[in-house]
């Protein structure tokens, strides 16, 4: 029997390989795979997983032509065989599928992952993982109870450039860091206004909307502007705002907030979106620490640019994007700056890893739980108007029932997750 390092050792080197090589053989070890939506991320996703040590055995999706655009994407280009079904929960009986990736709108990311999970399936979730607090904790448990692999997909976690900034700023780089200042800033067009209308033909809404309370479709929701209503979506808080608050949070080294307050609105334009496009959310922490999150969905600024990070220390500031480290002095003269590359293979070759052999995740599910959860409090305390004080041991709302009402939702019935 070979040792546990040893074993480590040849399962790494092997998904490693597949990524230098990604036309060499992929039996026997592989992890067999079915994906969850077949959307923009579910093509980036398919087409990520097959660079790598992977079989796609199925793709799934309530809409037909974008499930079998997906199937056939896999047989032209990685010359895989894959089933195209209507109902993910179709897949989760087969032996075939060691793990699922969840790559559908977000009211669908934790039901489908804690379904995974009770199957017996390891996960990848894309972010945000939950559509609201109660969600992400039944998320954790699940995994917990299954004893299963769940990793978010928030694949920053696994660049190299972030996790040298981590380092560093552990290390005392800028000294005492107290503060994380990030933005995201789009130029997102208006999605207008529309009335309710037919169905298009070959998509099976009913199973679209899933856990969450049905409403009449209309032509302006899908398949990407579900993002701005609170019925199915996050806003752009949830949608990219998780990405680099979670990498503020991770280089603070903080946990769950005492304060959490939100403003803004929807300014730009007069149309159907319910989510702001204007948003500034601030959030403190124990130990003199906070953390900002700035965003603009609808217009750009000169000098900003997607994503990015600034941390303050008290010896310095230290400013990241995906491909650079730059860190100044106090009087904002650059000292040092480093390079370095990052891609979502990083990740997915992170998760393989656990799943082939044990290795830890780089964004484990509960690290993805609390990072998900300020997204969460952020929208809450936009809803509500108001600052929320939180408990910093759990992350729960204090002394406030309105705002406790937004830690959980209705479900449709014969949705409600269950772990």
């Amino acid at each position: 029997m070979e040792t546990p390092n040893r074993r480590t050792f040849l399962a790494s080197a092997a998904v490693a390989a597949a990524f230098a090589n990604p036309a060499r053989a992929i039996e026997p070890d592989v992890v067999t795979l079915g994906i969850i939506g077949s959307g923009g991320r579910g093509n980036e996703l398919l087409r990520a997983f097959g660079k790598v040590k992977t079989r796609i055995v199925f793709v799934a999706d309530p809409d037909v032509a974008r499930r079998e655009k997906l199937a056939d994407a896999s047989a032209k280009e990685l010359k895989q065989e894959t089933k195209a079904v209507n109902d993910f929960r179709t897949m989760l009986d087969s032996k075939d599928v060691q793990a699922v990736v969840v790559a559908t709108p977000n009211h669908w990311h934790a039901p489908a992952a804690i379904l995974g999970c009770s199957a017996g399936k390891h996960v990848y979730v894309e972010k945000p993982c939950s559509f609201d607090p109660n969600e992400g904790e039944l998320l954790v448990a699940a995994a917990r109870k299954n004893k299963r692999h769940v990793q978010m997909g928030n694949q920053r976690r696994s660049f190299d450039v972030y996790m040298e900034a981590v380092k560093l700023l552990k290390a005392g780089e800028i000294g005492r860091t107290y503060l994380a200042k990030s933005w995201y800033f789009n130029n997102r067009p208006t999605i207008g206004a529309a009335k309710p209308g037919d169905v298009p033909k070959g998509l099976d809404y009913a199973l679209w909307q899933g856990p969450a309370p049905a409403k009449p479709f209309q032509p302006n929701f899908l398949h990407y502007n579900w993002h701005w209503f609170w019925n199915w979506g996050n806003g752009e808080l949830g949608n990219n705002g998780i990405h680099s608050i979670d990498v503020c949070r991770w280089g603070l080294g903080v946990e769950y907030p005492i304060r959490v307050s939100s403003t803004g609105g929807r300014y730009q334009f007069a149309d159907d979106q319910e989510t702001p496009d204007t948003n500034n959310v601030t959030y403190d922490f124990p130990d003199r620490k906070t953390i900002t999150w700035e965003g603009i969905s609808c217009m750009t600024a000169p000098g900003y640019s997607g994503y990015e990070i600034v941390f303050y220390g008290d010896k310095g500031t230290m400013a990241v994007r995906d491909n650079l480290i730059k860190i100044c002095n106090p009087k904002g003269a650059e000292v040092k700056r480093i390079e370095k590359a990052g891609n979502l293979g990083m990740h997915l070759n992170n998760f393989l890893s656990a799943v082939m052999s044990d290795q830890p995740l780089n964004s484990e599910i509960e690290e993805g739980h609390k990072s998900t959860l300020l997204c969460h409090l952020g929208n809450i305390s936009y809803r509500t108007g108001r600052t929320l004080n939180i408990d910093p041991k759990t992350g729960k709302i204090v002394n406030d029932k309105e705002a406790s009402a937004f830690w959980s939702r209705e479900y449709a019935k014969g949705f409600e997750p269950k772990v």
